[in-house]
């Protein structure tokens, strides 16, 4: 597992295999490892590894890596959730950054809190839920954000973000852009509603709902969208993955004009002045579905997503999606960009 350092309060690894820390399951090693479970921990590590480049990882379900890491990887173990204010319509819910989507998810659901149960079975945790704004089935993070709490990597400091500091954007946020790898958030801020508030119009819900359509509730949203999803997406225990490994193309409304014209079938969406086109859609038009090469292949059920079918590395991962990429791009023209990020 690695070589202990004398550190406390938590014990630091030397050349620690990352393999059940990515959800791709590749075989990496991190020159240095730890866990933590409180501020002080973080502050401590941060300090004590100034000068080194630093990663830090929830369930390591956005991550590919082709490389080892030559720094600290930081596992974020914060737990706790917690009601700070309600009033009659609404609860401000603060999940610790650590706790697990889906289980913050099950909290929510379980309490009649409405407002992220379109976003059951995301993998990953609460800390690295704004960091992409995390979206599915029509909801997105932004809808239920309220604020979040950071550390500062270099001074240590405390920052609250709001919202409109966040710029959240479709599978966008600050975190991948300016402040990239500059905070390590410690807990995010919901804000919910204690009504009925349901958003069932995206494609498939009712028909997974079924006769539970006709008298709605979180729980049973929650159960339809975790249906879609096991029926759609493997399982990372059984087959190594990371999800939706591409981001749906927003591309202008004009150069979707021409291609409808040249493919009439494409599906898409409005996306305020532009138009979205499911990548996956692209991605099977060019034959992708269900190809293998080696150990890495596409999905059966579900064209967006890479999948590690054995010992394939993170490069040979990362090959096969740029295959894709260009197949895409000389079709139709079109740029399609990973979800995923990639070291």
């Amino acid at each position: 597992m690695g070589k202990s350092l004398s550190f406390k309060p938590m014990k630091v690894l030397e050349n620690y295999s990352l393999k059940k820390h990515n959800t791709f399951a590749v075989d990496v090693n991190a020159k240095y490892f730890a866990e933590v479970s409180s501020t002080n921990d973080i502050i401590k590590l941060l300090s004590d590894f100034k000068e080194i480049p630093k990663l830090i990882i929830g369930e390591g379900s956005d991550i590919l890596f082709t490389k080892d890491f030559e720094g600290l990887v930081i596992q974020d173990r914060l737990k706790g959730i917690e009601v700070i204010d309600q009033t009659a319509n609404n609860v401000l819910l603060k999940s610790s950054s650590g706790e697990i989507w889906h289980e913050f998810v099950e909290f929510c659901v379980n309490n009649n809190y409405c407002g992220v149960e379109n976003l059951s079975l995301i993998p990953g945790t609460v800390g690295a839920s704004p960091i992409q704004n995390i979206g599915a089935y029509g909801a997105e993070l932004k809808d239920v954000f309220y604020s979040l709490e950071a550390i500062d990597l270099k001074t240590f400091e405390k920052k609250i973000f709001t919202a409109r500091d966040c710029e959240f954007d479709y599978r966008w946020s600050t975190f991948k852009g300016k402040f990239k790898n500059k905070y390590f958030i410690i807990s995010v801020t919901f804000k919910l509603s204690k009504k009925d508030c349901f958003n069932i119009d995206y494609l498939g819900i009712k028909e997974a709902l079924g006769e539970n359509h006709k008298n709605l509730s979180a729980k049973k949203i929650s159960d339809a969208i975790i249906k879609i999803r096991k029926q759609k997406l493997p399982d990372v225990k059984k087959l190594g993955n990371a999800g939706s490994f591409f981001k749906n193309p927003i591309i202008p409304k004009a150069k979707f004009e021409k291609l409808k014209k040249k493919f009439p079938d494409l599906k898409f969406y409005k996306h305020g002045n532009k138009i979205k086109i499911p990548a996956a859609q692209l991605i099977d038009f060019c034959g992708w579905k269900e190809k293998r090469i080696k150990n890495t292949g596409v999905y059966k059920n579900q064209a967006l997503v890479i999948v590690n079918y054995g010992n394939a590395s993170g490069k040979d991962i990362y090959d096969f999606s740029k295959k894709i990429q260009a197949s895409v791009k000389e079709k139709f023209d079109v740029e399609i960009i990973p979800e995923v990020n990639v070291f």
